[in-house]
């Protein structure tokens, strides 16, 4: 008799293009973070008539939670995919290119999503013989902070939960691998803006203005030795500044300026020191110039962190799955981008993992790129994939350390 992983592995491999069709029909129907109305409304039509629990409207945007009761007694697992695109025209010339003029998946969650629905499709046929009890979080708004996962939290989507575990498609790893870290996997992040007021004036009298303009390249200047000089070398830091508003004319000296920009960290610590010394000489640089500073610096998503055991089974399930799409399973190190997974993960041991979908002899093309595009064979092996650990999870538990 086929075992509970053949079945549900058996019916992946069959509902292959129904992943693919529902893919592309998100793809062409992207829409923003906390904005998803469409999206949400047909994930949760996907659903309706099937013998599931669902809840809409989970947190503050469109989040969904599927519930799907084993017929056997056993523990709890969440999994996650995210459903919210970005505001990009869209560059690709795919035939199921966006529709919506300025928004594009450019970062994969239409893929998240299908190979998710699908999958949950294949636990719900086979419920009966699962010894516990899987949840699937839909969830919208990754890409803004506060982002979706956190509202979802506080809107009790983990209640009962025991793990959590999330994968992201990489247009920058190649199809066919699987990738994963344990700890420290993804950077925690802050956004700040600053708005510098100063005194205008002529170019010709600069003696009676307080040139913010000035004021304000040497702060940009001062706010890279930060990690320079403050950060210890064997940690993970970075200050950018992304947009510096000083336009006028060539003849008058600016009264304000702004910036704005982000933080990557990859410990707390780190956290804490950038924001103290950040804050120190921006007052200091407005001191010395004498003027003026307005300043909102936000800390947003954490440092997202692997938990070892529950890594390790996520592993020892791919491989010992014998997954014919999968060529390796490695470590990658940890990524310098950011994500709100790493809310799920401060709640309960998770983990977040890699699939590669960068077809070879293509043009890569990185997340957020309005080329950005992803080898659809990578859908099949995120199901596939995330299947075997569930399956591992469920029938056998969390491997010890």
């Amino acid at each position: 008799m086929a075992t509970l992983l053949d079945q549900l592995m058996q019916k992946l491999e069959e509902k292959k293009s129904r992943i693919i069709e529902i893919r592309r029909y998100f793809h062409e129907n992207p829409e923003l973070s906390f904005e998803e109305t469409e999206t949400a409304s047909y994930i949760a039509d996907f659903y309706r008539d099937k013998d599931v629990t669902i809840r809409t409207n989970v947190g503050e945007g469109h989040g969904i939670t599927v519930d799907i009761e084993g017929g056997k007694e056993g523990p709890s697992l969440a999994i996650r995919a995210d459903f919210d695109a970005l505001p990009i025209q869209e560059e690709t010339d795919l035939p199921f290119a966006s529709k919506n003029p300025g928004v594009m998946h450019a970062c994969g969650h239409d893929g998240h999503t299908a190979y998710m629905m699908i999958l949950a499709e294949s636990l719900i046929e086979l419920k009966d013989q699962l010894p516990g009890k899987v949840r699937i979080l839909h969830q919208p708004a990754e890409e803004v902070p506060p982002g979706g996962a956190k509202g979802m939290i506080e809107a009790g989507c983990l209640d009962g939960m025991d793990h959590v575990i999330g994968i992201h498609v990489m247009s920058l790893m190649e199809t066919g691998t699987v990738h994963y870290h344990v700890g420290a996997s993804q950077t925690g992040c802050a956004t700040f803006k600053v708005k510098l007021q100063g005194t205008g004036g002529h170019g010709s009298a600069p003696h009676a203005a307080n040139d913010t303009i000035v004021a304000a390249a040497q702060f940009v200047t001062a706010v890279q030795t930060i990690v320079s000089r403050r950060i210890n070398p064997f940690n993970t830091a970075t200050v950018t500044i992304g947009s510096f508003d000083g336009k006028g004319s060539a003849n008058v000296i600016k009264d304000s300026v702004t910036l704005e920009g982000d933080v990557r960290i990859m410990d707390e610590e780190s956290r804490a020191i950038v924001e103290e010394e950040f804050k120190k000489i921006l007052a200091g640089v407005c001191s010395a110039f004498g003027i003026d500073y307005e300043l909102d610096y936000k800390n947003d998503y954490p440092v997202l962190m692997n938990d070892e055991a529950l890594t390790h089974m996520v592993v020892t399930a791919i491989n010992e799955a014998n997954i014919p799409e999968v060529d390796e399973v490695v470590d990658s190190g940890p990524e310098t981008a950011s994500e709100d997974f790493a809310y799920y993960a401060q709640e309960r041991p998770s983990c977040f993992f890699y699939v590669g979908a960068h077809k070879e002899g293509t043009p890569y093309y990185p997340h957020h790129h309005p080329k950005f595009m992803i080898d659809e064979d990578a859908l099949m092996i995120s199901a596939k994939t995330m299947a075997a650990a569930v399956v591992y999870y469920l029938e056998k538990g969390v491997l010890d350390k």
